[in-house]
């Protein structure tokens, strides 16, 4: 059995809030790191905006992200699996974001057939914001 096979949706799930919840560039390398030494690769990216107008690019930035990591294919299924993910993700927070300005960060893990993305973001007017996480997962083949 290899390494990747151990590890089931929930621990790649935590491994994309993980990388979502870095604070700066160093951290999300050194969280980056620290997973691809596990044989979970990631990536992140962050976002902001009036939610309503953000939410194409927020599933636009994670599909590109994914892709240009290596974490799927540049084809319709790695795509398609990451998309369904992040906007899943974007569902569970929309009922506290429309209306308001967010930003935050994009998390995406991927080892074997789980690929996760997590959102960790904030919603608000100017310095009064709400904290938000969604957080969903996706099977695609390994070969995939």
């Amino acid at each position: 059995m290899s390494e990747e096979n151990n590890f089931t949706s929930v621990d790649i799930g935590r491994a994309a809030l993980r990388i979502a919840l870095t604070a700066s560039r160093g951290e999300e390398q050194q969280v980056k790191e620290g997973l691809a030494k596990q044989g979970i690769r990631s990536t992140a990216v962050d976002f902001g905006g009036e939610f309503i107008a953000s939410v194409v690019k927020i599933v636009e930035r994670a599909v590109v992200a994914a892709q240009r990591q290596g974490l799927v294919s540049e084809t319709h299924v790695g795509a398609g699996a990451v998309a369904g993910a992040a906007h899943a993700a974007i569902e569970q927070v929309s009922r506290k974001a429309v209306g308001f300005n967010v930003g935050g960060k994009i998390g995406i893990a991927r080892c074997g057939e789980h690929v996760c993305v997590a959102i960790f973001m904030g919603v608000g007017v100017l310095n009064l914001n709400e904290m938000c996480v969604g957080l969903a997962h996706r099977s695609l083949a390994s070969d995939e």
